[in-house]
């Protein structure tokens, strides 16, 4: 046992584990590491000999746990699933009673309900928190999600409310400038708690499907730049830059910026032209989608991002089938300056039905999950460290403070203000996609999402209509109370119709 005792401990040193690890030691506090590879934590230990806080490793998981003040908490950052139950198995018989594991991987938020009932059982804590923002975020400031018991959460809240991201608590803007033991002062930390059991890996979970909405989007965006309107990378890194002084200013744009301006070191092409277009995942973007259709959910945008990875990856047909199917065959004949405009209203109407998707799908997790979750808390917990980090959140915590029942984002003022002064751009983009043959699955997703949640009537009435004809599935009158079903007879349509 270490003469002084840790704050905490953390198992998994790989490159996330690394850096959270001398995030924590940066803020001063004491932590234990522990990892499968010795080697590995012995090397990760003697390049970093002079944090503020106390890094110290241990070769054996008893010792590990010895060195940790009660009650113990400790952080798994090891493969998500399996890899995580094990590591948990081989704690259990090593802790006390109170002590508190944190899951801070990838987790799916059922595994984590399932996780924390089963410790809870066994008179141990659990919180299943979110951590966003990469291997940069972690090390300098993520965003953070806790779910568990909210005791467990006090517990653990100084240690996260000090490593996470910091944002000017009036502007939302990131407090930037940390550097490796000199952590950025003050300003409103990115973590805040989220709920019981899963509702930490729930957020963290939609999340990460609105990044992937997101990404896509700005893709679209590039596309439409650089196949419609013969932009170079360059030109278009400019473009992005102006766009990130504006209300697209996020991390994700900024990037974007960088990497179009960015040179292939081996051929001297940009950076962009020599990368192939076949994107991986890892699959949050797959669990958000099918879980907003199994609660019946529309987020078509948020789904349509996850396609358009899928459909990049069956690379070599869509070679063959560029040979064999045409499309049309015409050059843009307008003004590209005002084109390029409108790209990017219809980038940002098309950023807020995303979003409106995603605090869509959480308030419909609530009710299934019995959370109560704060809406305006986690837009607040997203203006920094996350990798969706934008000027935007800002703007959804201040809907969700004008009205915290919001039903949804496009009827907060500000927003539909936005989308009534921008939506003819996007229309003229969508519609100029599918006259060039550009595919914008998310843009226009997003156009068909806003359409119809404003229409008065949608020809879902005729498609009750054949449910009922092929079979008996029923139908309500528009003429009747909500709730009280019909059939009609339609070997014999003229008689009156029969209620169920």
């Amino acid at each position: 046992m270490s003469e002084k005792q840790s704050d905490i401990g953390l198992i998994g040193l790989a490159v996330m584990g690394q850096n959270l690890a001398l995030n924590i030691a940066d803020h001063g506090f004491n932590i234990s590491v522990f990892n499968r590879t010795t080697e590995k934590m012995d090397k990760f230990i003697a390049n970093n000999p002079d944090t503020p806080g106390t890094l110290v490793g241990h070769a054996e998981l008893k010792d590990f746990v010895l060195s940790l003040s009660l009650p113990r908490k400790i952080i798994i950052l090891v493969q998500a699933g399996r890899g995580t139950d094990a590591v948990i198995d081989s704690l259990l018989p090593l802790l006390d009673q109170g002590d508190i594991i944190i899951d801070g991987g990838n987790a799916r938020w059922s595994d984590t309900i399932r996780r924390e009932e089963e410790l809870n059982a066994k008179g141990y804590r659990f919180i299943g928190s979110g951590v966003s923002g990469g291997e940069e975020g972690a090390r300098f400031g993520p965003s953070l999600m806790p779910g568990g018991h909210e005791d467990a959460w006090k517990e653990l809240e100084p240690i996260w409310s000090s490593i996470a991201a910091k944002v000017d608590a009036q502007t939302g803007k990131p407090l930037e400038g940390a550097k490796p033991g000199k952590p950025v002062d003050g300003g409103a930390p990115c973590s805040a708690y989220i709920g019981p059991n899963g509702a930490g890996h729930y957020v963290k979970m939609v999340h990460n499907g609105i990044e992937y909405g997101d990404m896509q989007m700005i893709c679209e965006a590039y596309d439409l730049m650089r196949n419609l309107l013969d932009l170079t990378p360059a030109e278009m890194g400019d473009i992005f830059n102006d766009w990130n002084n504006g209300v697209l200013d996020s991390f994700l744009i900024q990037i974007t910026a960088d990497i179009l301006k960015q040179t292939d070191p081996v051929t001297g092409k940009p950076f962009v032209d020599i990368v192939l277009d076949t994107a991986g995942q890892k699959g949050t973007g797959k669990w958000t989608s099918n879980n907003a259709i199994d609660m019946g959910v529309p987020a078509p945008t948020i789904a349509e991002a996850v396609f358009a990875r899928f459909i990049s990856a069956v690379n070599d047909e869509r070679r063959a089938a560029n040979t064999v199917l045409k499309g049309p065959e015409k050059s843009f004949q307008g003004d590209k300056t005002d084109f390029v405009d409108a790209i990017h209203d219809a980038l940002y109407c098309a950023k807020i039905c995303s979003y409106a998707q995603g605090f869509q799908l959480m308030r419909e997790a609530q009710k299934e999950y019995s959370w109560k979750l704060k809406f305006g808390e986690i837009a607040q917990i997203w203006r920094g460290g996350c990798i969706i980090r934008a000027a935007f959140l800002q703007k959804i915590t201040e809907a969700f403070a004008r009205d915290p029942n919001l039903a949804n984002l496009l009827l907060d003022p500000y927003f539909n203000e936005a989308l009534q002064r921008a939506q003819n751009n996007w229309r003229r983009v969508v519609g100029a996609a599918a006259e060039y043959g550009v595919p914008i699955p998310t843009f226009s997703s997003a156009l068909a999402y806003y359409d119809s949640y404003r229409a008065l009537r949608l020809p879902q009435n005729l498609l009750q209509g054949q449910r009922d004809f092929f079979g008996a599935h029923t139908y309500e009158r528009i003429d009747q109370p909500r709730g009280k079903i019909f059939h009609l007879d339609w070997l014999s349509p003229t008689r009156p119709q029969i209620e169920i």
